[in-house]
């Protein structure tokens, strides 16, 4: 561990004193498990973002082929052949 030192306002570390006596632990304890809580939640914010972003990627192109109609030209080709579309 790093030692660090912060300044704190009189209700905050009147806040840190209850919830350390509270618990039997140690005021560096509790602001290190609000420390990891916050970067967890922070972490999951960034990730969720990042799949937002990534999920309207390709919503404005134009030259990707429909979907439903490339399944459509499969089914009957498969007809064609003899085969059932329908079977899994």
């Amino acid at each position: 561990m790093k030692r660090t030192q912060i300044y704190l306002t009189e209700e905050e570390k009147k806040a840190i004193e209850k919830l350390s006596d509270e618990r039997g632990t140690t005021q560096s304890n509790i602001i290190r498990e609000a420390i990891d809580e916050y970067v967890a939640k922070e972490e999951t914010k960034s990730k969720k973002k990042s799949i937002m972003d990534f999920a309207g990627i390709w919503k404005d192109k134009e030259d990707i082929p429909d979907v439903r109609e490339m399944r459509e030209g499969w089914g009957r080709r498969m007809k064609r052949l003899g085969l059932d579309p329908d079977d899994s």
